[in-house]
C-alpha cells in the first residue's frame, strides 16, 4: 500500500475547546488544545495550527498561530500556507543539503509577501503571532513572528541549561498590523542540529506560560511533564485547574537521532 502524508488543520473559530482540554495525535505528533476557562471570562479561542507529516519519517512541518481580536488573521495565514502546500511539500522532499533551509526560508518569505495576501491582511480585524517549525533529517528549522514558543529537550542541552530555541518577540504580527508591510520585515529564523539520542520538540502558544501560578514558566517543568505518563493532557488539566483564561495550543513530537552530533574538539 502506498504511503501518504498526514495533514491536520484547525482554527479555534471551528472548535473552541473552552473548558474542554483535548489531545489528539497525528502519526507521532501530539496536539493539545484548550480554549481557556469560561469561569475566568473566556468565551472564544483565537489559536490555530497546521501539521503536515511524512509517513516516511523524513520530515515534519508544524505551524502554530495565536491571534487576538478575532481568528481572521490566523485563518488567513492558514489558508495562505495551505494554498502553497504542494510547493512546500516538494521543497521538504528534496535531499538535505546546505541550501535546503535557505530555500525553504525564501519560499516562506515569498508566500507571506504575496501582494494578494498583503491586501487581504489590510482588511482583517486583528493580527496573529506565527511560528513555523520543520524537522528534516537531524536538523530543526524555525521561522517565528511574535511570541509563540519553541523548545528542544535533550539531556545534553538540559545539563547546560538550554531548553528554548527561539526568543519570544513582542510587537510582531501578521494581519491588520503586518511585519511584512514594513520596509524591512521583522522575524526570527534559525537552524539547529538535534543531538544524538532522543530529542523532544515542543511548540506552545503563550497561554501555557502566562497561566496563574506559573506552573510552566520554567522549561524544566514542561520537560518533566512530558516525561510522565500524562504528558500534554496532564499539562492542560493543570492550567485548567489554575484558572487560566487565555487559550493554549501545543504541538510536540520526538525524534531519535542515531548519528553522533557535533562535540568540542577536546572531547
Amino acid at each position: 500500500m502506498q504511503k501518504t502524508d498526514m495533514d491536520f488543520r484547525w482554527a479555534g473559530s471551528k472548535e473552541h475547546f473552552v473548558d474542554q482540554p483535548f489531545v489528539t495525535k497525528i502519526g507521532e505528533i501530539e496536539i493539545g488544545r484548550f480554549g481557556g476557562n469560561s469561569s475566568a471570562g473566556q468565551s472564544k479561542n483565537e489559536d490555530a495550527c497546521l501539521v503536515w507529516s511524512s509517513e516516511t519519517a523524513d520530515w515534519e512541518f508544524a505551524m502554530l498561530l495565536d491571534a487576538h481580536q478575532t481568528t481572521e488573521s490566523a485563518e488567513a495565514v492558514l489558508e495562505q500556507v495551505n494554498a502553497h502546500k504542494e510547493k512546500i511539500k516538494a521543497l521538504l522532499s528534496q535531499p538535505l543539503q546546505k541550501e535546503f533551509f535557505r530555500n525553504l526560508e525564501g519560499a516562506v518569505l515569498n508566500i507571506f509577501q504575496e501582494e494578494s495576501f498583503l491586501a487581504r491582511c489590510r482588511n482583517l480585524q486583528g493580527e496573529t503571532a506565527c511560528l513555523l517549525a520543520v524537522r528534516k533529517g537531524k536538523y530543526i528549522w524555525w521561522f517565528s513572528v511574535g511570541d509563540c514558543l519553541l523548545y528542544l529537550f535533550h539531556p545534553e542541552l538540559a545539563a547546560l541549561g538550554q531548553h528554548q530555541l527561539n526568543q519570544r518577540q513582542f510587537y510582531e504580527w501578521i494581519g491588520q498590523v503586518n511585519t511584512f508591510e514594513g520596509a524591512v520585515p521583522c522575524y526570527s529564523a534559525g537552524t539547529r542540529e538535534l543531538r544524538q539520542g532522543l530529542n523532544r520538540l515542543f511548540l506552545a502558544t503563550d497561554g501555557l506560560v502566562e497561566c496563574p501560578g506559573n506552573p510552566y514558566i520554567d522549561p524544566l517543568s514542561i520537560s518533566r511533564s512530558m516525561e510522565g505518563e500524562g504528558g500534554i493532557g496532564e499539562m492542560l488539566q493543570t492550567i485548567q485547574q489554575c484558572g487560566v483564561r487565555d487559550s493554549t495550543t501545543v504541538i510536540s513530537w520526538e525524534i531519535t537521532v542515531r548519528e553522533p552530533a557535533v562535540m568540542p574538539s577536546d572531547q
